[in-house]
């Protein structure tokens, strides 16, 4: 009897699957999609009904071919690709290439690999959901027609470069970078002075302790601040009142894909690609549930698994049953949150992949544990020569509840959590020994930079986007070259010290180091002219609101509410109509900025793009074909750090100075400068990069010549022979001796590796021309299964 054939999205699935079913089933990958639309006339026939015209991909024809023989042998077919849009998307190309009738063949879903998931969905197969397939289609055929309309009209009408691209979701994601970093050059820091005061008190042993109560923070001036201290001189400080509130914290719903993702970021420090790559390996290998989700519910089973884990780990009184519901009343799909599939596994995997797994199970475990029981105190203090009293505030856990697990991390724009520690026992009309008084001037400070993480949580606050668009949105837009993430080192700031102790006033001034920021994502230069551009030019494709309103279009088709060919529709036609508008009438962007003139030639400097990046220019380019009457204009690259639309005249002059002469060395000329590939250093025709650390503008030749003599002796270490007159090298590489001739690498037979030193030139060029006229077959990659 023939085998059913299962197929699923990626092989570590399929071998998990395997396993469950057992002999009934052979259990094979598609790995992700088989087919997209085609590059003819974008794939879609815009006069019929925007018909998609779909081919299997290049690197799948192998994958299909061996489905197709293996379905003509197979009892039956059944398809068990992820319960998701695209997941079904990729279940009724399975049946197109496969000659599957959709409305018959079975269609399994699961939101975990376990016996009991997997045996359950055998038993109640469904068919293809040509709703959800059909939300996909719209996905993908609007976001087709986003870019293959947009990417032309910017080829034509930005200069710097031809290679630029448009998406619908990834041009207003650059927009929400660049808006915050516009936010933050515009923001001008104020200073003020906080006040805080130390006090000392018998605590509960009657062992004196001290402990802080804050003051005013707003004092504007150091003047204020010493006014206000001048006036506590010789002040008595009594308690005024003191408060004991009950309090408690409640946990967080179990995790979604976009707060797991932007918890593994802050917790971790993972990216966001490296979260679901380890999600994915998870829930393939049986340990969560799917990782593409934007659900918070748990089962009944989940929840008293849950209830037993908690109760044998810490004892019954720290349970407690929880419901949580979606504040989005569209969440795709009918998930569950991601959670373990056995709350009693608490170690997995490799050392990164049990951190995540670890983090899953604290955040499922905690949902369903007590509330933390809290008693906040707050001490009102008297000072006899002010009206306004200082406040003192302590915090006690009277019981940890779900904190025994866990405790949720916070965004910078959410400000710092504060811990508040112990006061000593206070009661009212206590008088209070006072040891110091202090003002410290302190700084406002411009929202951070978004993280990829926070980035996500922005999408998702605004709408945009889905559970399975995050990711790849954030890689596209780093890809394209429009937003980097990169550190920024910090700068030193003064600040001013007043402290009143003993009745005297000293004042003493320190610094801080402010402004760092480590895997932040800026916005770059061609990223931000490109968004200018789009939203000159096309408000709505860059409207929040818009590309909010069209994800909710999408869950309409979903649903069953819309038509997907009528929601194009009324997008394309008015779009379409602003494409072929913008191309007629729209000048080009130039990104170009002037910071004043040269005070030598007295030519104007500008900051724009160029073909290779961001520059400066002293002098205007003559127009194409005009005579060359004059000297050309002088170029520069702007530094990492320098972007077009904050660099200074003066700190554009600076970039002239390259390249720099160091001086000789053996005789020859030793100049640095920065090229298409960074700064390098150029010495007897040869070049050489410098390393991280030198700096083109301040590096001298006590740095330069050590890295000459160093890159010297690992080339000649490398070199096995050198034929000068024909510029052929054989060199010594990491997989043995290979042939270069100019830019090109040559393979030496494996079986003649070992006279690779004695070859002749003759033997040099017929091993040249052999690989030339049999070069090696090229390997398609495999495209990552999802």
């Amino acid at each position: 009897m023939a085998k059913n054939l299962l197929i699923v999205e990626s092989p570590a699935k399929a071998k998990t699957i395997e396993k469950i079913l057992g002999s009934d089933f052979e259990v094979k990958s598609c790995y992700g999609h088989i087919r997209d639309l085609g590059k003819d006339n974008m794939g879609i026939d815009i006069k019929n009904g925007y018909k998609p015209t779909y081919i299997v991909s290049e690197d799948k024809e192998k994958v299909v071919k061996e489905l197709k023989s293996l379905a003509k042998k197979s009892g039956e077919v059944w398809l068990a690709t992820d319960e998701d849009r695209e997941g079904e998307a990729i279940s009724w190309h399975l049946c197109e290439v496969l000659n599957l009738d959709p409305a018959t063949t079975k269609r399994i879903v699961f939101h975990e690999i376990t016996k009991p998931a997997i045996l359950k969905a055998v038993g109640n197969p469904r068919t293809v959901n040509m709703d959800l397939v059909n939300a996909q289609q719209a996905r993908r055929i609007l976001d087709r027609i986003v870019g293959f309309e947009l990417s032309p009209v910017l080829w034509r009408k930005m200069s710097m470069r031809n290679n630029l691209s448009a998406g619908r979701v990834q041009s207003v994601a650059v927009r929400i970078i660049v808006e915050r970093e516009r936010e933050i050059t515009k923001f001008q820091t104020q200073s003020s002075f906080k006040v805080e005061a130390v006090f000392n008190a018998p605590d509960i042993n009657n062992k004196k302790v001290n402990f802080k109560a804050d003051g005013p923070d707003k004092l504007k001036v150091a003047g204020d601040a010493r006014a206000y201290l001048e006036k506590c001189k010789g002040a008595t400080y009594t308690v005024k009142d003191v408060q004991v509130k009950p309090g408690k914290k409640s946990p967080s719903a179990p995790f979604t894909t976009s707060t797991l993702q932007q918890e593994a970021s802050r917790k971790l420090g993972y990216s966001v690609s490296k979260t679901m790559l380890l999600a994915q390996k998870l829930y393939e290998n049986g340990h969560i549930t799917y990782m593409r989700t934007d659900s918070v519910n748990l089962s009944e089973t989940a929840i008293d698994a849950a209830r037993l884990a908690i109760n044998a780990q810490y004892g019954e009184k720290y349970f407690q049953q929880r419901v949580f519901k979606n504040k989005n009343e569209s969440a795709q799909e009918a998930h569950e949150a991601i959670r373990p599939t056995d709350m009693m596994t608490t170690t997995v995997g490799d050392a990164d992949t049990h951190r995540l797994y670890e983090l899953i199970w604290k955040r499922t475990m905690a949902s369903q544990m007590a509330d933390a029981v809290l008693e906040r105190t707050i001490a009102k203090i008297g000072i006899s020569t002010h009206a306004d009293p200082l406040t003192a505030t302590g915090e006690v856990i009277r019981f940890d509840g779900f904190l025994k697990v866990y405790t949720e991390s916070k965004d910078e724009e959410d400000g710092e959590e504060e811990t508040e520690g112990l006061l000593p026992p206070l009661q009212a009309g206590q008088v209070l020994d006072m040891q110091r008084l202090v003002a410290t001037e302190r700084f406002t400070r411009p929202l951070p930079r978004y993280t990829e993480a926070s980035l996500v949580k922005k999408l998702e606050e605004l709408g945009i986007g889905r559970p399975s668009t995050y990711a790849p949105t954030i890689s596209t837009i780093q890809n394209r070259g429009y937003v980097e993430k990169r550190d920024k080192d910090g700068t030193k700031r003064n600040y001013q010290i007043l402290m009143l102790q003993s009745d005297t006033i000293t004042e003493k001034t320190d610094n801080e180091n402010v402004g760092a920021e480590k895997s932040k994502l800026f916005p770059t230069d061609l990223g931000m002219v490109v968004c200018d551009f789009l939203k000159e030019h096309f408000e709505r494709v860059m409207d929040y609101d818009f590309t909010a309103k069209i994800e909710a279009e999408f869950d309409g088709i979903a649903q069953g509410k819309q038509k997907w060919n009528t929601m194009i529709d009324e997008f394309y036609h008015p779009f379409h109509e602003n494409v072929e508008h913008t191309i007629e009438t729209a000048g080009r962007a130039k990104g170009e900025r002037e910071l004043g003139v040269d005070p030598q030639s007295g030519k104007p400097v500008f900051a724009r793009l160029g073909r290779f990046g961001p520059m400066v220019q002293i002098g205007i380019s003559a127009p194409a074909g005009a005579p060359e009457t004059e000297e050309k204009p002088k170029f520069a690259k702007l530094r990492t750090n320098q972007s077009i639309e904050t660099i200074t005249l003066e700190e554009a002059m600076e970039l002239f100075r390259l390249p720099r002469n160091l001086g000789q060395f053996e005789n020859d000329d030793i100049t640095v400068n920065i090229g298409r590939f960074g700064p390098y250093a150029q010495h007897a025709g040869q070049f050489y990069s410098l390393k991280k650390e030198m700096d083109p503008y301040t590096v001298d030749s006590r740095e330069v010549v050590p890295l000459i003599e160093e890159k010297r002796k690992a080339k000649a270490e490398s070199e096995i022979k050198v034929f000068e007159k024909e510029k052929i090298r054989i060199l010594k590489g990491p997989y043995g001796p290979y042939i270069k001739q100019g830019l090109r690498n040559f393979k030496i037979p494996k079986e003649r590796a070992e006279q690779a030193a004695t070859f002749t030139i003759e033997e040099v060029k017929a091993i040249i021309e052999d690989v030339k006229a049999n070069p090696p077959k090229k390997v398609a990659a495999r495209k990552k299964a999802k």
